[in-house]
């Protein structure tokens, strides 16, 4: 099968998060032929895989490619022109949920793998995959667990490629070396609820909380730095009041959220959010919640390793970036010396009527092979 038909075969899985719906037992299909053992680490209702293939050294360097086989949610069925699950080629074009987040990454890299053993079948280095089910959803029992079962029994990776979808106009044009840290917070500012009629009875927290607010998100947080954009605040939901129009609030619901550089830390953030709060005299609660904290895998042997193979491939030359949401490279990174995500053009991921360009697929595949060439021993 090549990479079309594999990636085919993946879409026509309705794996929507945390449901795996066989896709790593068909992926596990295809590698063990190629030597690959299979190890099972589910937990919680998510399926997980690490698949190793042992090499000739025993000093050999650990490569492993990452990934997920889940998907989010498709949305209306009526508003796709064709059904999600699929997988249908229209105008050069794939179409199906999946498509570019990240089935055909997995595709691909199966297939390049396929080609690299056939030319290299003693390879001194070990080669793995990590895949899970629960990329898109809650991320708990994924990744983050069997890293841990990796840790627990001291091993690690000296290089890892994510596939998630990281170019934005063209295939090649952005490798991500490094994400932003995610930091949330739930804030409920307190006050006294009664008739809007007498004010003097009441404390309205919407009052109260504005100019604090208005102070928190005009702050520069920091000015980022050579690898990060600044730090930004985004509030993300607010909510106060009973629905009736004369009755002033008790409480104020915020929920805001931190994307963070290195330029800052977790704790660094929430001391001034707290001196801010304080010194506006507001009776509060607040919860926060680190999501992921900033990495970053600065230029080395497989930044110039993956640039090169793109330039081969595609005649470009890549950018590296930081930019964008969290992956699941926040918690592989603990383990690994060297980490990039790369994999197809994210134009359409997550919206309706999800495609990959067809030649996107090979072009993809030959990336991946590249790279891993030129890891190898």
């Amino acid at each position: 099968m090549d990479v079309l038909e594999k990636v085919k075969a993946l879409i026509a899985r309705p794996s929507i998060t945390p449901n795996d719906a066989g896709c790593l037992e068909l992926i596990a299909s295809w590698l063990t032929p190629l030597g690959f053992s299979i190890e099972r680490i589910d937990q919680g209702g998510v399926s997980n895989l690490w698949a190793k293939r042992p090499g000739s050294d025993a000093g050999g360097k650990l490569i492993c490619f990452a990934g997920h086989t889940d998907v989010v949610p498709t949305g209306p069925l009526n508003q796709w022109a064709s059904p999600p699950f699929v997988p249908e080629i229209r105008d050069g074009y794939l179409y199906g949920r999946g498509a570019a987040d990240m089935k055909s990454s997995l595709a691909a890299c199966v297939v390049a793998l396929e080609r690299l053993l056939h030319r290299r079948p003693a390879s001194a280095d070990f080669l793995a995959l990590l895949l899970t089910s629960d990329e898109e959803g809650d991320a708990i029992n994924g990744t983050v667990r069997v890293v841990e079962a990796l840790k627990a029994r001291g091993e690690r990776m000296d290089y890892c490629i994510v596939g998630e979808p990281t170019c934005v106009d063209r295939l090649g044009d952005t490798v991500k070396n490094g994400r932003r840290g995610s930091l949330s917070a739930k804030l409920i500012v307190k006050g006294v609820q009664g008739h809007v009629a007498y004010p003097h009875l009441v404390k309205n927290p919407v009052h109260l909380a504005a100019p604090a607010l208005a102070e928190l998100v005009a702050i520069a947080w920091d000015a980022g730095n050579e690898d990060f954009p600044p730090t930004s605040l985004q509030i993300s939901n607010a909510h106060a009041g009973t629905g009736a129009n004369n009755v002033s609030p008790g409480t104020f619901d915020i929920m805001f959220n931190f994307r963070f550089s290195t330029a800052s830390t977790a704790q660094g953030l929430e001391a001034r959010v707290h001196e801010l709060l304080d010194r506006h005299g507001l009776d509060y609660d607040i919860q926060w919640t680190l999501g992921a904290k900033p990495f970053l895998t600065r230029r080395g042997t497989l930044s110039a390793a993956i640039a090169e193979s793109i330039h081969e491939v595609t005649g470009m030359t890549t950018e590296l970036a930081t930019t964008g949401g969290t992956s699941d490279g926040r918690f592989i990174a603990d383990i690994c010396d060297q980490l990039v995500e790369f994999g197809p053009t994210n134009e359409s991921i997550h919206k309706i009527d999800e495609r990959i360009a067809v030649a996107e697929l090979e072009q993809l595949a030959k990336i991946y092979e590249g790279t891993f060439d030129r890891l190898m021993s």
